[in-house]
């Protein structure tokens, strides 16, 4: 076997891993990817006879190229919005439970609310975040990255941690409890029930929605258990078209009128109340997903 054919093999293994890294870095599938074969590029030219770590230095490799394209996206923003809302890309998973193929992506239990609060990150404090807390790379390597010291990358991922914690919460463990709370709330949904909703929200209750280009108005952050039972009712007609899946491995649902993605929403069950709600209701991201996991 030469350099080339064993670099390859030993690349393959890795790349669940790297996958990994770069999904909760950037939020989106098909950029990971991108991420993970311009990682593969610049190994491939480079000299690694002399790496004794290679999943180690092959992961700094996917995260400074990550690190590139997040300082890149944040310079090609044009003024604020309004409101500014990004759901990152949704893995859906039938509902008996999460698909192989995306064990890897979903280890740690990268919910879907976990990543809308990393898109709030400077690039720094992400990968300080994602790489320290998630995979356990020492701050010591994690400061050649960005240029900074060991103590400051401390602190980037330290404050990281802590909106993490704050505007993040753990969801319940138990996913049928989870599926029973969601459940229960689309039931009274579609029944109208005011205060049957009102009686699976935590009163502090946040639903972000991200419509994306498309459909701006769709795009909100709504806060409170009355106005979000309110929009609850408002959308009540999507209640006969709801599919139960897992996204991003706790309960959700994809409604498909006409069989085709309208909306994807993740619930986060903390304590046995919906403490958030993310919408993807953006056409343009949703057409790609591949809804045959859930007919399996």
């Amino acid at each position: 076997m030469d350099e080339r054919e064993w670099l390859t093999g030993r690349f393959e293994e890795h790349r669940p891993r790297l996958r990994a890294v770069a999904y909760r870095m950037l939020g989106s599938v098909s950029e990971a990817d991108d991420a993970v074969q311009d990682a593969w590029l610049r190994a491939d030219r480079a000299d690694t006879s002399g790496v004794e770590n290679l999943g180690g230095w092959l992961t700094t490799v996917v995260a400074r190229v990550c690190l590139d394209r997040l300082r890149s996206r944040e310079q090609r923003r044009e003024e604020p919005l309004e409101v500014d809302v990004h759901v990152p890309d949704p893995i859906v998973s039938h509902e008996n439970g999460v698909d192989p193929e995306h064990e890897a992506l979903l280890a740690d239990a990268v919910g879907l609310a976990l990543l809308v609060v990393l898109e709030t990150l400077r690039p720094a404090e992400r990968l300080a975040f994602v790489l320290h807390d998630m995979f356990a790379v020492p701050f010591e390597e994690i400061a050649p990255m960005i240029e900074r010291t060991p103590a400051t990358a401390r602190q980037l991922a330290s404050r990281a941690r802590r909106r993490v914690h704050g505007q993040a919460p753990a969801p319940d463990p138990d996913l049928a409890r989870q599926r029973e709370v969601v459940d229960a709330f689309f039931a009274a949904s579609r029944a109208g029930d005011f205060d049957a909703l009102l009686a699976v929200l935590d009163p502090d209750v946040v639903l972000r929605s991200d419509g994306g280009a498309a459909r701006p108005s769709l795009t909100r952050v709504l806060h409170g258990a009355r106005t979000v039972t309110e929009q609850a009712l408002l959308a009540r007609q999507l209640s006969p078209f709801v599919r139960p899946a897992l996204i991003n491995g706790v309960a959700g649902v994809v409604v498909t009128p006409q069989g085709r993605p309208q909306v994807v929403m993740a619930f986060t069950v903390t304590g046995g109340k919906i403490v958030a709600i993310d919408v993807l209701a953006d056409p343009e991201r949703l057409r790609p997903l591949d809804l045959s996991v859930l007919d399996a």
